[in-house]
């Protein structure tokens, strides 16, 4: 008898441990959509406000008339950051670019200086640039301004059809979650039907017998929602080692957002499917549950 108990207690213990690393995947992925879906938004203002405008200034140009024009680009609302590049910075960078000294071969510096100009997100259009350049271009003091219009039309056109592709996909992934992780459940508590019924014929009460499986179920859910939570933290933390430039948009008050929605639903979706599953059992007719 004792032997028998620890082989049910092995078999218990390895099915919770299958729906518990089972609900920890399914939820990891949909905790990692998660994420990206919070940071959509935050990662299209970051590329937006990375679109490079250069205005390239005339060289005779004096002090005063680049500061006129500094003042003028810091006027603009549309402004997130403007850069001034002189002549000598501009033939540094790109000798470092080149790995060779240009400026020796050709016996003069042939490069503008130029200010680097970053606008904000919410300005990040084709016709709002194309105004704000417009305005700025009319200064007798610049040159040129060189930026790439069908670079911003692109980005702008991608983002949101990444959004849609996510919203879309994630919207597939919670379907197809909830009819795995029920799925599992059920096929863990079919070995079971026999005690469920057994304890319902002699005499237990259905909340009786419903109350460990669910007090179980809820443990299993929240374990399978922190197991998804360390994935993603640690999945996190790779991508910030890896690729700084990333954690520039990384907000972890995401993380905590998502992984609380994580937990949550492990428990709801493990409860609900455990309540499903058992009350199916307890309806069953004796000579249909072998």
């Amino acid at each position: 008898m004792t032997e028998e108990k620890k082989i049910l207690r092995k078999t218990q213990r390895s099915s919770h441990l299958s729906i518990m690393i089972s609900m920890a995947l399914v939820l990891f992925l949909l905790g990692l959509l998660g994420v990206l879906l919070l940071q959509a938004n935050d990662l299209g203002n970051y590329v937006k406000e990375n679109i490079g405008i250069s205005l390239i200034i005339k060289p005779e140009a004096d002090s005063a008339q680049i500061n006129d024009i500094i003042t003028r680009v810091n006027s603009t609302q549309y402004l997130k950051s403007a850069r001034l590049i002189s002549k000598e910075e501009a033939a540094e960078e790109l000798q470092k670019d080149l790995g060779e000294d240009f400026i020796g071969f050709l016996g003069h510096n042939p490069l503008y200086p130029s200010i680097d100009i970053r606008i904000k997100a919410e300005y990040a259009d084709e016709k709002t640039i194309a105004s704000f350049i417009s305005s700025i271009k009319a200064h007798p003091s610049v040159h040129d301004v060189q930026y790439q219009p069908s670079l911003v039309e692109s980005i702008n056109r991608n983002l949101k059809t990444i959004t849609w592709i996510l919203v879309i996909f994630s919207s597939l992934l919670i379907l197809v979650s909830v009819t795995l992780i029920n799925n599992t459940i059920r096929i863990s508590l079919y070995a079971r039907r026999l005690l469920i019924k057994s304890m319902l014929l002699v005499g237990a009460t259905k909340g009786f017998i419903l109350k460990p499986f669910l007090l179980r179920s809820i443990l299993n859910g929240f374990m399978g929602g922190l197991i998804a939570t360390i994935l993603l933290a640690g999945l996190m933390y790779g991508i910030s080692v890896k690729l700084p430039e990333i954690s520039m948009i990384s907000d972890y008050r995401i993380l905590g957002i998502v992984a609380a929605g994580m937990v949550s639903l492990g428990i709801f979706l493990s409860f609900l499917s455990t309540l499903f599953a058992v009350n199916k059992y307890l309806r069953y007719r004796t000579d249909n549950i072998y």
